[in-house]
């Protein structure tokens, strides 16, 4: 037949290609951007160079520690590193110890128990969550300390004259660091055991009853090695937290690897030094990692009937119950009460100078700050889920868990790997415009707000990720196929099916990221524009002026901020059983 049969005419007498023969070049690429099928080449691509967009920290760090050419590692070696490393590795061992004990303990007590205040207190359990560290550090030596009012009453029932004449422990120490610390982070290890103990499987337990176990060997026996996946993970986030602390640890005088970056790069101007030693904290998240996967093992545990029965609570009467009640209460009277019956009396008492010294301001700059981080970070987590939705294959799933890295890496840390390609960027730019224009375009993204908000955005990207890939896991696929049979592209389907139906989840991504920005001291302190402060940096710059008091209602205003998703969070693990309406 010939050819020219098989060529489409119009009216005009033109021959047109072939309906079925597919555009090229930047035609084809753009349609598979609006095209549904395995192939989408521009969604892959998109997430890939966001996931390399957020190592880009990583990247730089590592690269600067391994190429300096200055004769940083023998003074590190010799002098810095044994002090730091011991100090860093007592203060993440026994946090994690003292939280795992905390945490799995009163976990398992709300959750298999009935004692006076138990529905209360395992709503209080998580409230610590909501104090950063360093504030909690901040009340404590303000108690303990010297002139505080403990010492003060210590020397006058005991009628002594100086601190030499009775003993008392000193807060401001490594185990004073690993105490308190351990009083704000064991919510982690309570939260994740507590959601392990409500989802196991009641006739687990019984079995192990019926077989001559006690309640405590039922526990050892049979709970505990289940939860330890959990364990894990929570003890994973309390060592990742600590490894990341500044303000606490550099207030009560212990010596970690985040207070030796800060200390060589701001105080000894020492930029490549700095990064050698953020370079090993990039391996001590590392070996946290791995440790935490060691942790879990290879042994998976699942049910094998869909029925759950409400869980069986053990009523403890008598003292029993009441010494149960003050075990749970202890850490909550001890993490939350006391910091924040401090901060209240500061707040109440030094207002007027708090709002002298700039708590409007500070709170202000916070809001919009965390505003800004929080709508990125949504913005990107919703590509970057949508993205593995429809294009979910090869390197992009990898790219993604990649892109969530941010949230491991200490906030010193990653404040380093901001800065230096953000300010290789402005030099060659400066260079550049000073080549060829003959004046100077000065710091365009270093000491800016825009390299804060990258940095935030980086460091809680996970944070939103997690809440996003959840909502979608909710959407039916079949609204999906059916948005494209009725004619929607991929973007359209975005638009409208997809995004309504995210709302929730985004609003809680959203909020857990704001709450998290609000509360970022190191990245914050290393990172911010000249005389910027928020409401983290404002109480640390009026705590190390010795001006606590007028800092109080700074910190409260933070403490109050992330009681809400705080609460949140214990209504979702509270409520995971499946059947059960909470836990």
């Amino acid at each position: 037949m010939p050819e020219a049969l098989l060529t489409p005419v119009t009216a005009g007498g033109i021959p047109q290609p072939p309906a079925d023969k597919p555009p090229r070049g930047w035609r084809q690429a753009l349609q598979n951007w609006n095209t549904t099928g395995p192939d989408q080449p521009l969604w892959s691509a998109f997430a890939l160079a966001l996931a390399a967009l957020m190592l880009l920290p990583v990247a730089s760090i590592i690269l600067l520690a391994l190429s300096s050419t200055n004769a940083d590692w023998p003074h590190l070696i010799a002098n810095v590193l044994p002090v730091t490393t011991r100090s860093t590795l007592l203060l993440v061992a026994g946090t994690a110890a003292i939280t795992l004990v905390i945490g799995t303990a009163t976990a398992w007590l709300v959750t298999m128990y009935r004692f006076p205040g138990r529905t209360l207190l395992d709503r209080l359990l998580v409230l610590p969550l909501a104090i950063p560290t360093y504030i909690v550090a901040y009340c404590y030596v303000e108690l303990l300390e010297y002139g505080g009012p403990v010492q003060s009453a210590v020397r006058s029932f005991g009628g002594y004259a100086t601190a030499r004449d009775y003993w008392f422990p000193d807060i401001r120490s490594t185990s004073g660091a690993i105490l308190i610390l351990s009083l704000v982070l064991y919510p982690y290890v309570y939260l994740t055991a507590r959601a392990s103990f409500v989802q196991q499987s009641m006739c687990v337990l019984e079995v192990a009853r019926t077989l001559g176990q006690s309640s405590i060997g039922a526990f050892w026996r049979v709970a505990l090695p289940l939860a330890r996946p959990a364990l894990a993970a929570g003890a994973a986030l309390v060592m990742m937290e600590t490894l990341n602390d500044l303000g606490a640890v550099q207030y009560l005088g212990v010596e970690t690897l985040s207070v030796s970056i800060y200390v060589t790069w701001l105080q000894r101007a020492n930029l490549a030094g700095a990064t050698q030693i953020a370079l090993l904290g990039l391996i001590a998240v590392a070996i946290v990692l791995i440790v935490e996967r060691l942790a879990r093992g290879n042994s998976k545990f699942h049910h094998t009937t869909g029925r759950y029965r409400a869980i069986p609570f053990q009523d403890i009467d008598g003292w029993r119950g009441y010494t149960a009640a003050i075990l749970c209460a202890l850490p909550v009277v001890t993490g939350f009460v006391i910091p924040v019956a401090v901060l209240g009396r500061h707040a109440l008492t030094h207002s007027e100078d708090a709002f002298a010294s700039g708590f409007l301001t500070a709170a202000t700059n916070s809001v919009v700050v965390a505003a800004v981080v929080a709508a990125v970070a949504v913005v990107i987590a919703v590509g970057l889920a949508y993205a593995a939705r429809i294009a979910g294959r090869g390197s992009v799933p990898t790219a993604i868990r990649l892109s969530g890295m941010g949230y491991a890496l200490p906030g010193t840390v990653l404040a380093i790997g901001v800065l230096i390609p953000f300010a290789a960027f402005d030099n060659a730019i400066d260079a550049l415009v000073r080549q060829h224009l003959g004046w100077s375009t000065g710091l365009l993204l270093s000491g800016t707000l825009f390299a804060l908000v990258f940095a935030l955005t980086t460091r809680f990207l996970t944070v939103a990720l997690g809440n996003i890939e959840a909502g979608l896991q909710k959407v039916s696929p079949n609204l999906d196929a059916a948005a494209r049979t009725l004619g929607e592209t991929p973007l359209s389907a975005l638009r409208r099916v997809h995004l309504p139906l995210l709302l929730p989840a985004m609003g809680a991504a959203g909020l857990l990221v704001f709450v998290d920005a609000m509360k970022e001291l190191p990245a914050t302190l290393l990172l911010r524009p000249f005389n910027f402060d928020t409401l983290a940096t404002h109480v640390y710059g009026l705590t190390a002026l010795e001006q606590f008091e007028r800092a109080a209602l700074g910190a409260l205003a933070i403490v109050l901020a992330g009681l809400v998703p705080v609460l949140l969070l214990h209504r979702t693990v509270a409520g995971s059983r499946p059947g059960s309406g909470s836990g």
